[in-house]
């Protein structure tokens, strides 16, 4: 399904471009109002409401947004803003690709392939993480929001990001020359989801900390030894276990599969019904609404995380055997059902406030349980966790979440090294 590019009927009933209405318009900041000096539109305007329309959709989602107030932040009215974009979806769009672009372009800057492999990674992520914290409430938009793209629209934004991680493997493989390719991509990825990391949280840190953390955590995964990759192409069968009898049960997995394929605003109850064989009306008496349905979800998400934790913690031997034991837990929980996490982080402003407030008190409450094994600064060992639930997610998609027991290994040695640093340092 694509996303709704109406916006509820706004762009249809817009006044024309070419209209009285549109030049007269003082909130749009064209035309002359009476009796009055002209006004010029600012040059920057577009920029500015690419600019509000990330942080917005980041914030909350990409549905729950209006145009309005997209435009109320900028200080121009609705109609106004149809000057520059046509429909909500084609804001989506030059929000995610503009972001894109411009982070490139950040990194290209700061690259000199005349410099020793140590430095030229030192100015790209310096370079990146400056700019990640200038725009954290933007640089989660892609992310988060990208199933909400076309195909086509999807791809070519990717290839940004793919031009990205090449940017930043050049140098990898250049300070690593023997190691392999499929590690020296990883290894770009882990650190930008590093970086990254910053915008899927609230968590404050000043930026003469942060930045600091930042390229601590990035070259601690720079280090880290990668177990071997496993075979390929998969020699056997992935053992799936048994389904469970129970239709509410049946009901909650599906309706997170779905929700983190195409998200919330797309899924229909009719939909998630069918894929466990019933009809709408029979979802109803396990769940009362979709937005009840969703609560499940992140009900479930809290207390199988808790539940890792509680184990862990109860096996043992150490603070750091207890790290790595919930680093194993979290990648397998997530590697098992790879949508949980992205609605997880994703889905949060569709749910009733009352609902968020006790969900968010579980999930700092799970943060801080894996953060208080942490040596050194509380507030940055909470940023050492989130960076390492990003590798899971970031890393986690670039090996098509196999689950195969050496590529859990892998993205295990990635968070331990986010969150211990370097083995060779412990």
């Amino acid at each position: 399904m694509v996303a709704d590019r109406s916006e509820v009927g706004l762009a249809s009933a817009r006044p024309d471009a070419g209209g009285q209405a549109m030049r007269s318009d003082p909130a749009g900041g064209g035309g002359q109002a009476p009796g009055g000096p002209v006004r010029r539109r600012p040059k920057d305007r577009k920029v500015q409401i690419i600019r509000a329309a990330a942080r917005a959709f980041s914030d909350r989602g990409y549905y729950p947004v209006g145009v309005d107030e997209i435009a109320a932040e900028v200080g121009i009215s609705g109609p106004a803003l149809y000057r520059h974009f046509t429909n909500k979806y084609a804001l989506l769009v030059a929000a995610a690709e503009e972001g894109a672009r411009h982070l490139l372009t950040v990194a290209r800057a700061a690259d000199d392939p005349q410099l020793a492999p140590e430095r030229r990674l030192d100015a790209l992520i310096k370079a990146i993480s400056e700019h990640t914290i200038e725009i954290r409430r933007e640089a989660g938009l892609y992310r988060w929001e990208r199933r909400y793209l076309e195909r086509e629209d999807r791809l070519r934004i990717r290839a940004i990001y793919d031009d990205l991680n090449a940017t930043l493997a050049g140098p990898i493989a250049q300070l690593r020359p023997t190691a392999p390719p499929a590690d020296v991509a990883i290894a770009a990825a882990a650190v930008l989801s590093a970086i990254a990391s910053i915008s899927a949280h609230r968590s404050a840190l000043s930026g003469a900390k942060l930045l600091p953390l930042l390229h601590d955590m990035a070259w601690a995964i720079l280090r880290a030894e990668l177990p071997p990759a496993p075979p390929e192409p998969d020699p056997g069968p992935v053992t799936k276990g048994l389904p469970v009898s129970s239709k509410r049960e049946q009901l909650l997995t599906e309706a997170i599969r779905i929700f983190g394929r195409q998200g919330y605003h797309e899924a229909s109850i009719e939909e998630i019904g069918a894929a466990v064989g019933i009809n709408a009306s029979s979802v109803y008496r396990y769940f009362a609404s979709k937005s009840d349905l969703l609560a499940a979800a992140f009900y479930r998400t809290g207390d199988r995380v808790a539940l890792a934790i509680t184990e862990a913690l109860a096996e043992a031997t150490s603070r750091e055997d207890a790290v790595r034991r919930i680093a194993e837990r979290q990648a397998r929980l997530t590697f098992a059902m790879p949508e949980i996490m992205p609605v997880y982080y994703a889905e949060f402003s569709n749910l009733p406030q009352a609902e968020q407030h006790k969900l968010r008190a579980i999930q700092r409450q799970n943060v801080l349980e894996w953060a208080n094994l942490l040596d050194g600064d509380p507030v940055e060992a909470r940023f050492r966790v989130h960076a390492a639930i990003g590798q899971v997610i970031d890393v986690g998609r670039l090996l098509r979440f196999d689950s195969r027991p050496a590529q859990l290994a892998r993205v295990t040695a990635l968070m331990e090294a986010v969150l211990l640093g370097p083995a060779a340092d412990r």
